[in-house]
């Protein structure tokens, strides 16, 4: 049962419905096909959805049943729209919240929906995203978290999404004390992951990119020294990352997370099944997790698969007991409240992956950079009009047109 209207990502299909009575258009970032987006006046958008759920900004109208949240009030949302009551929402499982996403798509392809998520597609409910200067937050005394006044934006931001996401990656997978973390990917997820690794009591953290994506390993480095790093792309001849893994851990790593994603073939056998749509991801890097941690090893999938792998290694996964684990959307109503208290205490910095601050009208050319992994750009703070100035220690602004 649904309870929130929903394929809305797009309010210029009912502008009698959805848009600003008094007339006033906003600009927003929206998806015009794969690899384009742009940044248009959303009342005069003829197709494109509204891109983005990691956002925080002022309340700017509420709602006659809202009461404990005020016009004026500094927010950070949560990705996932939860409703608060449901049998999921209940148990701590906000992102599987049974009314705000009713897509018959997702249901007859996973067996269940997930919640609702802002900017996401239609899949998940079809919200318009936050990449806008004004975004409309179905039950927003659950989906809001007041942000104090000595935790800057910059800071509170992140509590939408990223910190959330890689703080359950580890907990969910279960990264104990003494445990050797073998992580794949280096962006923002992968990074944080290793923060929380050594946090949870991990002994040792080995992070795996290459390609156009290396330098982020020497950047997570800079950030964490504690960590080891393969580069995939520059590994000797003969070798690969299930061998050297092996190499450097014996037996291999405790632990596996998956924080890349599924999207990225490796190799020209699974670039083209994916072209030809003969499978939607690749089963390439939960192979190397699967074939590197040790017998009854566990592996957490945080990185996005959206349907179906060739030449999964489920023999390796039965006959050495290996754990797979889906993580899944990140309950952030579960965790974020912990995570704003950690950040508050110092223990907790979020900037140590913030490189950018960007505006809004920017974000094409944005988007641009960091499709291509080009370096430096690790995670970016996107601006508005309505943005307050930079904190002291944030990114100032950059151009990018």
């Amino acid at each position: 049962m649904t309870s929130t209207a929903q394929d809305v990502s797009n309010p210029a299909r009912d502008p009698d419905q959805y848009s600003d009575p008094s007339g006033e258009t906003m600009k927003a970032v929206v998806w015009m096909g794969k690899n384009d987006v742009k940044v248009g006046v959303v009342s005069e958008t003829e197709k494109g959805d509204i891109l983005g759920h990691e956002f925080c900004g002022k309340v700017e109208a509420v709602g006659s049943a809202i009461k404990n949240l005020n016009i004026g009030d500094r927010v950070v949302a949560s990705f996932q729209i939860a409703c608060g009551q449901c049998m999921y929402c209940k148990k701590g499982h906000s992102s599987q919240c049974e009314r705000t996403n009713e897509s018959s798509t997702m249901a007859s392809m996973f067996g269940g929906r997930t919640a609702g998520i802002f900017g996401y597609s239609h899949l998940t409910g079809g919200f318009a995203g936050g990449q806008a200067e004004y975004v409309r937050v179905p039950f927003g005394e659950v989906n809001l978290l007041p942000l104090p006044d000595d935790v800057s934006d910059e800071k509170g931001l992140y509590l939408s999404d990223v910190l959330c996401t890689s703080w359950h990656c580890v907990a969910d997978t279960g990264v104990n004390k003494g445990d050797v973390v073998a992580i794949w990917g280096a962006g923002p997820i992968g990074q944080m992951c290793a923060r929380f690794s050594l946090m949870h009591g991990a002994s040792r953290v080995i992070i795996i990119d290459g390609g156009n994506g290396a330098w982020r390993l020497q950047f997570t480095k800079s950030k964490i020294p504690q960590v080891e790093c393969v580069n995939f792309s520059d590994l000797p001849k003969g070798e690969s990352v299930t061998s050297m893994l092996n190499k450097m851990v014996h037996g291999g790593p405790d632990v596996a997370l998956e924080c890349a994603a599924g999207e990225y073939a490796k190799s020209w056998a699974h670039y083209f099944q994916q072209l030809l749509g003969m499978e939607t991801d690749t089963s390439e890097l939960l192979n190397e997790m699967i074939t590197s941690v040790k017998s009854f090893g566990r592996c957490g999938v945080t990185g996005v698969y959206v349907g179906y792998v060739n030449h999964f290694n489920i023999g390796s996964l039965m006959q050495r007991g290996v754990r797979l684990i889906g993580n899944g959307q990140a309950p952030v109503h579960k965790y974020w409240k912990d995570l704003l208290a950690q950040v508050r205490e110092g223990k907790i910095n979020p900037l140590e992956m913030v490189t950018h601050r960007g505006k809004l009208e920017d974000m094409e050319a944005i988007y641009d950079v960091f499709n291509k992994r080009e370096e430096g750009m690790q995670k970016i703070f996107v601006q508005t009009r309505f943005s307050d100035p930079p904190s002291a220690d944030s990114p100032q602004l950059s151009t990018f047109s």
